[in-house]
This record gives C-alpha cells, sequence and structure tokens, in this order.
C-alpha cells in the first residue's frame, strides 16, 4: 500500500496509541481521534478531541483504513456494540477498510472448544469481556456486506501492565488462541501494532477473526 489515510479511535490509548506511533513512523496520514489530548503527541499526527459520534462523521469519509481502539470503560461501558456499530457503517459507506480490535477472551483456547469468554472469567473483567465479545458478534452477523473488515485479538498477556518490548517478530492465527512452547500467550505494545500496520499495509485477511501473539 502507498501512503493511506489512517483514522484511529481511541488513539491516545494503550493499543490505539501504539497504532499511531507506528503508522506515523511510516509515513501514513493518521488522525487520532479520542476524548481526551495526548500527553505526548506523535509529530505529524492530526489529533482530533471529542466524543466519537461528533468526529466520525467528520473524519471517516477520506479515510483508507479506520481503527477501533476503544474501551469499554468510562461513559463508553455499555455502548461500544452501537459506537462500532456506527464505525463500521460509515466505513463501509466511505469505503474504507474497517479493523476492530478485540479481546483475547474471543478467542477459543483449542479447536472446537468454546470461546474464552464462555467459561470462567474473574468477575471484574467479565463484563468488558462480554462487551467486547458482542462487538465481534455484531461484526460477524451485522456487518455490511460491502465492508471489508477484520477482528483482532491480542494475546492473553496483552495490555498496559506488561507493555514488553520491540521485538520485530509475530504470528498471525484464526480464532484459536496462540501460545508458545511454554504455553504462554503474550505480545507486546509495540508488536501488535507492528502486525496490524503491516496488515494494513499489506491486507492478507478480509472479514475474518485473527489474533497475533508470539
Amino acid at each position: 500500500m502507498l501512503v493511506a489515510t489512517i483514522v484511529v479511535f481511541g488513539g491516545t490509548g494503550y493499543t490505539g496509541g501504539s497504532v499511531v506511533r507506528e503508522a506515523a513512523a511510516r509515513d501514513h496520514h493518521v488522525i487520532s481521534v479520542s476524548r481526551s489530548e495526548p500527553q505526548e503527541p506523535v509529530e505529524g499526527v492530526r489529533y482530533e478531541v471529542g466524543s466519537v459520534s461528533e468526529v466520525a462523521a467528520r473524519v471517516v469519509p477520506g479515510a483508507d483504513v479506520v481503527v477501533a481502539a476503544l474501551s469499554p470503560r468510562g461513559d463508553m461501558a455499555g455502548r461500544l456494540v452501537e459506537v462500532y456499530g456506527e464505525l463500521a457503517r460509515l466505513s463501509a459507506e466511505s469505503g474504507a477498510r474497517y479493523l476492530q480490535i478485540g479481546g483475547f477472551s474471543s478467542l477459543r483456547p483449542g479447536p472446537g472448544l468454546p470461546r474464552v469468554v464462555e467459561g470462567e472469567i474473574p468477575e471484574q473483567y467479565r463484563a468488558e469481556a462480554l462487551e467486547g465479545e458482542a462487538t465481534r458478534v455484531m461484526l460477524a452477523e451485522q456487518a455490511p456486506e460491502e465492508l471489508d473488515w477484520l477482528f483482532i485479538s491480542p494475546a492473553g498477556g496483552y495490555g498496559s501492565f506488561a507493555p514488553g518490548e520491540r521485538t520485530g517478530t509475530y504470528r498471525v492465527g484464526d480464532e484459536i488462541a496462540l501460545f508458545d512452547a511454554d504455553g504462554n500467550s503474550n505480545i507486546s505494545g509495540a508488536d501488535f501494532a507492528l502486525a496490524i500496520v503491516d496488515e494494513i499495509e499489506n491486507p492478507r485477511h478480509h472479514r475474518e477473526h485473527i489474533s497475533i501473539a508470539y
């Protein structure tokens, strides 16, 4: 792909911020949408601060790729299905590719097994896991036919609590979770973003659920 216009919703968050930095470093035109100003602005990135509903209609038209990396927390709790449905619709209308970031709990731990979210999940994570899974179901079952979408799950140990280092390596799997030889499932923030921007530049997956881990 040549230089692309990439809109990142949640662009100042952990995942979105990493994608913004990676895409900007490759000289793409990056627009970050968030509810707060960036603590460390990335040079060349256009920052739009406001509610998704206010900003989306203005920035999605003209975008080549939309990355949805919002968290179901604060005023977004309980609204993610609705908000992502609107972003998917706008992306379809604009002809933009749509990449939606989900959670590890939407993956299956093995072939033929129930998704992680269907099992026992600690209470403090359960609401977010269920909402994240609901956004996957929405996308798989209700996305406009013309939308080129992708639902992306990170490894089980992924998060701001374990940022890790950039190694330049990663594996891409399907809806079955990836584990290393020791049974661990990890990916650093930088390498997760690397995989996402690689997929943006060289699209290999379409209208499916993929996972990224070491």
